[in-house]
């Protein structure tokens, strides 16, 4: 972004898309650049737009404190219903996990958005629709639809998520690009978090072990189970109103673990024809070979998101090209082996999620490949490779519904 904004400074309207498409990265970058560029008066007007009241928002308003805060302990309270109504924690969680953290995240994006009043109403009714739906279906051990259910209905959140992050605008496009950059940033910060938190837990329970304390149960009950839930908000806040802390991980992340995929993969394919394995017969080797699928995409998306021409080189766009491609042959076989078992032993509700789930990212990998291509050979711009990664995003969203609401009624709840 720093080249983007440097050869745009002379064009307003240029410099006004590239900060409403990533404002905390735009703010981080042009604050880097400002001391070199104070005698241009369009430069001038912008550093104190940018950074007008910032001793106020360092960590945010007040008032984004005191949501936040609000919104953890929201959390935390959510994820002690089963304790504190006596519910069956296994029933609560296995339907409801995604309840705790994703409508909490979309009310402060909602608020921090302005979200209309008509469309929180509408996100709030689908929402309760979903609570609803999901804790309704039948408690069977048995039940395949049950258990996609509780798979994919996080999913769906999630993309409902991406919607309020955008603004909640159907009409002037939404920033599913800027919401996977978001994602990969969350993911960062997450992770941060839980390892401080992973080790305060072990040194605060092994000091009061020294003085004759067994507080394991009632520490995870109560301080690592609410800290869980209110992870989420905690690394959101942090990525909105420090940007600077994840913006110049994250990339390095993308093209550090780029490469190592890349390796990975093609070995694990050599190893997997020379133990023999069958992913046409073997049921949870498919499974391996589909979570494997999945893991790699995701980097792949995480990695496009965080691209820019100036910080993607010939020679990771190249990486990110192979990678998808390996990724493509990956989901072949996967997608071969579903249609295998399909003919050899019939429909069932896992095969049709998974050979929909397979034929949606086999499609996606080929026109995102087809676009990093056109990118390495300099025929095509980066920013389409972009929105190659982002065109699917509603799609995904739609089966994942399709699969949580509607598979337990056509499969009868088997």
């Amino acid at each position: 972004m720093r080249d983007e904004i440097l050869l745009n400074l002379q064009n307003p309207g240029q410099l006004e898309k590239l900060y409403r498409a990533n404002k905390p990265t735009f703010k981080t970058v042009f604050n880097s650049l400002y001391p070199q560029l104070q005698n241009n008066p369009v430069a001038e007007s912008w550093y104190h737009r940018l950074n007008y009241g910032q001793d106020e928002s360092v960590w945010g308003t007040r008032n984004d404190r005191i949501v936040v805060v609000g919104a953890s302990l929201l959390a935390a309270l959510l994820a002690k219903l089963p304790t504190l109504l006596s519910l069956d924690k296994e029933f609560f969680y296995t339907r409801n996990i995604g309840f705790i953290v994703f409508p909490i995240l979309m009310a402060y994006f909602g608020w921090k958005n302005n979200l209309s009043r008509l469309t929180g109403l509408w996100l709030a009714g689908l929402i309760l629709i979903a609570i609803g739906f999901i804790n309704a279906l039948p408690q069977t051990n048995t039940s395949d639809t049950l258990i996609l259910a509780c798979i994919h209905l996080p999913l769906w959140l999630w993309s409902l998520l991406g919607f309020t992050f955008g603004g909640g605008r159907l009409t002037g496009g939404i920033n599913w690009l800027g919401f996977l950059r978001y994602n990969g940033e969350l993911a960062v910060m997450i992770a941060l978090l839980l390892i401080t938190g992973g080790l305060t837990t072990g040194l605060t329970i092994g000091l009061f072990k020294l003085i004759g304390w067994n507080i394991e149960q009632t520490y995870f009950e109560y301080v690592v189970v609410c800290g869980l839930a209110a992870v989420p908000m905690v690394a959101t806040f942090i990525t909105q109103s420090q940007p600077a802390l994840v913006s110049r991980v994250s990339p390095v992340i993308a093209n550090l673990f780029s490469p190592v995929a890349l390796v990975m993969l093609v070995v694990y394919l050599v190893a997997t024809v020379v133990s023999g394995k069958d992913p046409y017969h073997d049921r949870e080797f498919l499974l391996l070979f589909n979570a494997l699928l999945i893991g790699v995409m995701a980097l792949i998306f995480f990695s496009v998101a965080e691209a820019t021409p100036a910080s993607k080189s010939p020679v990771q766009l190249l990486i990110l090209f192979l990678l998808s491609a390996v990724t493509i042959l990956v989901n072949g076989i996967a997608l071969s082996a579903v249609l295998f078992r399909i003919a050899e032993w019939g429909v069932t509700p896992n095969r049709i999620a998974v050979l929909g789930a397979n034929l949606l990212m086999i499609t996606h990998l080929v026109y995102v490949a087809f676009r990093l291509l056109g990118a390495v050979t300099r025929r095509t711009d980066l920013s389409l490779v972009g929105q190659s990664m982002t065109l699917f995003l509603p799609i995904y969203s739609l089966w994942t519904g399709i699969v949580t609401f509607l598979f337990p009624l056509l499969f009868g709840f088997k």
